[in-house]
């Protein structure tokens, strides 16, 4: 442990402000890279959750060690770890597209209420660590992420087009380019517009920027879009 953080170990007044103020900065940190993607939960959400989830273990403290309460210091957190899944589970969506969306988000928010707990108990290295590792992951890391994604020998392509022939030729495309359709979901259909998902086994002599490329050049193609 750090000895910078000995004399705060304690529940007192500043120990109490120190950790409060951490677990808004260290929430607001996490939040705000979220904000700037737009997503659901955002700046605000992020500081009100680790911010509560540090009271939440300052208030065990302190019905223990002040109040004389022969209690479970642990459970109110317990609680804690339990109930943000149903503030992640709001964050979480599944697109017309069959795109699931904000599983990220919701991790974060968890995330970020056990790093609130940590430093609401004075573990002050792992909640700083914690939140460090939580931003890699979510600005550093997803940078990777992405670029495995671009090299990766299967594809999920969700595609507009105008009618059974165009379907045909868009068959014909994926067999000329030696392609094999893993999994094929027709999602809409109706006089003016048809809607399908792909998923295709990648040649890795064809990427997919060209492959879609291709694809929008296929007579009654009205979008392309990788999922």
């Amino acid at each position: 442990m750090l000895w910078l953080f000995d004399g705060l170990r304690d529940v007192t007044l500043l120990s109490v402000m120190l950790r409060m103020v951490l677990a808004a900065v260290c929430g607001g940190a996490v939040g705000l890279e979220r904000e700037f993607k737009h997503r659901p939960a955002g700046f605000r959400t992020h500081i009100l959750i680790c911010a509560g989830a540090a009271m939440t273990t300052l208030t065990s403290q302190y019905l223990y060690l002040n109040m004389g309460y022969n209690t479970d210091m642990s459970r109110i957190g317990a609680q804690v770890v339990a109930g943000i899944g149903f503030i992640g589970a709001g964050t979480i969506m599944v697109t017309a597209r069959h795109r699931v969306m904000g599983l990220t988000t919701a991790a974060g928010l968890w995330a970020a209420a056990i790093v609130g707990l940590a430093l609401g108990a004075g573990f002050y290295e792992g909640g700083l660590a914690a939140t460090l590792l939580i931003l890699l992951a979510e600005m550093l890391f997803s940078r990777l992420e992405y670029r495995m994604l671009v090299k990766a020998p299967e594809a999920d392509l969700y595609i507009e087009y105008s009618g059974s022939a165009c379907l045909e030729d868009l068959l014909k495309l994926f067999r000329e380019q030696d392609l094999r359709i893993l999994n094929m979901s027709i999602l809409h259909t109706d006089l003016e517009k048809h809607s399908a998902i792909f998923t295709l086994r990648l040649d890795k002599k064809s990427p997919l920027e060209q492959l879609i490329k291709r694809i929008n050049s296929v007579s009654g193609v009205l979008s392309v879009q990788e999922l």
